[in-house]
């Protein structure tokens, strides 16, 4: 079966060319989700075709923090009652969201054959998009990892608390020795000033350096802004509600920065290549080996 998916993707014609970004941290709270909708809606506002794929599959919150109403999510896909095109919902600035599901256990992991059906539901779409964010659930689950090391670019999103560095450099190792994935871009997230995100992001990385065989890049520091928590409450993004407040312009600054992220000659960004890395099994990386 997975191989008749496989093939079945590169079938595809809209969607061939689509920039892949996964925006993930290992631990909750870090503000990934609020990275990954900021980012999603400045990009929207410049015209682009942007998708959110909500990837925490049991504990949904995408559609409930920008206040839509959702009829079917991806549990209805699953079960073959609709398609992918029939669950997407428009959010701020025209942008796409793909909604999951919360409180369903049988989301949290998904067997074999529902994640078969995940890929052809993916193959089958015929909305075109360009950019694709994937916000990922917290931790490192298989699910997460998954979801992860498949896309073209992973944002990890940190802050500045213990517990949020030891859980990045998890998601980082296992996803370095485990999945050969070595280039990571870095979000230093809810800081007090650009040196507290340099300084963050020099934790991390003297970690890394030393450990691991690694390329990290801090792309954005995003400072701490009481408008996130008064919009958060009003359920609309800050670029919206507080357009001229401080992380409203870093995260314009990042999708910028984002947006021009180029692909790769070979088809490393591309959908057909996300999907069907979503298939493939760990391949332990020899110390010392890059891509």
């Amino acid at each position: 079966m997975y191989i008749d998916q496989a093939s079945g993707l590169r079938k595809m014609r809209q969607n061939n060319h689509v920039k892949v970004i996964a925006v993930s941290g290992g631990k909750g709270g870090v503000g990934k989700t609020n990275v990954t909708l900021n980012v999603a809606g400045s990009m929207a506002a410049q015209g682009k075709r942007v998708m959110v794929l909500d990837a925490d599959l049991g504990l949904a919150n995408v559609d409930v923090m920008l206040g839509l109403r959702v009829h079917r999510n991806l549990s209805h896909v699953l079960a073959g009652e609709c398609t992918l095109d029939d669950i997407i919902v428009e959010g701020p600035y025209g942008m796409m969201i793909v909604p999951a599901t919360s409180g369903t256990q049988s989301m949290v992991e998904l067997s074999p054959v529902q994640h078969a059906e995940l890929i052809r539901a993916f193959s089958e779409m015929k909305t075109p998009v360009d950019i694709l964010l994937v916000d990922t659930a917290a931790g490192i689950s298989d699910m997460v990892l998954s979801f992860t090391r498949a896309a073209q670019d992973i944002m990890v999103v940190v802050c500045d608390e213990p517990s949020s560095i030891t859980d990045a450099y998890a998601l980082i190792k296992i996803l370095s020795k485990e999945y050969g994935v070595f280039r990571f871009k870095v979000v230093a997230n809810m800081v007090r000033s650009l040196r507290e995100g340099q300084e963050l992001y020099a934790k991390l990385t003297r970690v890394t350096d030393r450990f691991l065989d690694t390329s990290l890049e801090l792309v954005a520091c995003v400072p701490y802004d009481a408008n996130l928590r008064a919009a958060v409450r009003k359920q609309k993004l800050i670029i919206e509600a507080f357009p001229k407040s401080p992380a409203a312009l870093a995260f314009r600054s990042l999708a910028n920065k984002a947006a021009s992220w180029p692909l790769p000659n070979q088809p490393g960004g591309h959908l057909e290549f996300f999907l069907e890395n979503l298939l493939q099994k760990p391949v332990i990386a020899q110390e010392g080996s890059r891509e």
